[in-house]
């Protein structure tokens, strides 16, 4: 018994002098996360426009884009994704569970709620909405465009994440800087199928808000089997508001006189 006593005591002592040698206490460490969840090269993009954990740290997000038919403002509560688009005619909004449009004069609302409220969201918010959960992530062969390669990501969806679980995206970016430069997606709401016909936006103004890179434009090309061609037309934003605290729940309440979808 006292042979195994004093063997345990050694042992002991061993132990502890390995620990003040090489063993960390984390709960005293400051740690980066998202190298254990994310791929190295997503992380060094989120990393490039500000980090992940900034972004996850806002709750509220608003930006005016200008259309042929005026300014349209989103408010978007970033946590449930709750949503309105104040539109000159009509507003658009989720509240979580239902889509709704309420009109504001006799002009008829044309577009297709569900795959409009939050279409331009997703665009905006490259590439930090990339880090939603159900996502899977995988290289891909690199976009050359004017003679410059641009190394890609491809993301796709678990089934049942979303509107539309069957969309890819490609996040194209900067090989030196590691910053977003081309978005290739495809779109399947109205199909409900895969598509191998990739659409490109291009991503090359940034806006410095809150410490976070986001777009101040967003150029939609034409495309081919190569790849984009020629511009198509361009989503510029402006009035930016980021902050931590969440947007007034009632904004996203259906109001009296709106049709849900």
């Amino acid at each position: 018994m006292k042979y195994i006593f004093f063997l345990a005591l050694i042992i002991s002592i061993i132990s502890c002098k390995d620990n003040k040698k090489g063993v960390v206490n984390y709960s005293k460490e400051d740690l980066n996360v998202t190298t254990s969840i994310y791929p190295e090269n997503i992380s060094k993009i989120f990393e490039a426009h500000g980090g992940i954990d900034n972004w996850k740290d806002m709750h509220s997000l608003e930006y005016t884009m200008v259309t042929p038919n005026g300014a349209d403002v989103t408010i978007t509560n970033l946590k449930n994704r709750k949503t309105i688009i104040q539109m000159p005619h009509h507003d658009l909004g989720f509240n979580g569970k239902d889509v709704w449009v309420k009109n504001k004069d006799t002009a008829t609302y044309k577009g297709k709620p569900r795959f409009m409220y939050n279409l331009m969201f997703y665009f905006y918010t490259m590439p930090f909405i990339l880090a939603d959960d159900g996502i899977i992530y995988k290289s891909v062969d690199p976009l050359v465009v004017d003679n410059i390669s641009y190394p890609g990501i491809k993301i796709s969806y678990n089934t049942g994440v979303g509107e539309s679980a069957e969309d890819e995206y490609i996040l194209y970016y900067d090989a030196d800087t590691y910053k977003m430069t081309w978005l290739g997606y495809t779109v399947t709401y109205f199909s409900k199928e895969k598509s191998k016909t990739f659409h490109y936006r291009k991503y090359s103004e940034w806006e410095n808000i809150n410490g976070l890179e986001l777009p101040k434009s967003i150029v939609r090309h034409n495309y081919d089997e190569n790849g984009p061609t020629t511009v198509y037309s361009t989503n510029s934003f402006n009035t930016i508001k980021l902050s931590t605290e969440a947007p007034d729940n009632n904004l996203f309440e259906i109001p009296e006189g709106a049709t849900t979808y």
